[in-house]
């Protein structure tokens, strides 16, 4: 795991993914139309070309950022590209993530698209505020394994993860 401060595991599988965007596009279906959609990368680009498709949005921007110790609390945030929806504050606009953790990054979009509809498919209590729409709340304490986070690889048998031979 990432760090001390996540003790769960909770590994999403792409079908599960999948499963879980398209449940969200439900739910905003009836929000709309919208303008178009802002995706939060690299995390939200796959809910949102999923949620996209479902809800026939053909106008998609990004919101590019990275955090230095996001793992930490008191987490910096750099914006590396913001969205043309900015100009108009966001109004009518949808905006995608992956996932809302600390909120950190959800706080700095919001300041970016105040206007926007705000959806993440996994959300976290610390982070929960900061968005209009979820799926699935998980405890501040997991981590959640994504697809893209993941390889096949071949299992280790119990007597192998006992160290027996």
């Amino acid at each position: 795991m990432a760090s001390s401060r996540y003790t769960k595991m909770f590994p999403v599988s792409w079908s599960e993914l999948h499963r879980d965007a398209r449940a969200l596009a439900w739910r905003l279906a009836d929000l709309g139309p919208f303008k178009g959609l802002v995706a939060v990368t690299r995390g939200g680009l796959v809910p949102a070309a999923i949620v996209a498709r479902e809800l026939n949005i053909r106008l998609i921007d990004t919101v590019c950022s990275s955090t230095y110790d996001r793992m930490e609390q008191g987490a910096k945030l750099e914006i590396l590209k913001g969205a043309a929806a900015a100009e108009e504050q966001g109004k009518g606009w949808l905006i995608v993530d992956d996932l809302v953790d600390t909120g950190v990054t959800a706080r700095a979009v919001r300041t970016m698209l105040p206007e926007a509809h705000f959806a993440t498919v996994y959300a976290k209590p610390a982070g929960r505020p900061t968005v209009d729409s979820y799926i699935t709340e998980v405890s501040q304490d997991t981590w959640i394994l994504f697809p893209w986070d993941q390889e096949a690889v071949m299992a280790k048998t119990i007597i192998e993860m006992k160290g027996v031979q």
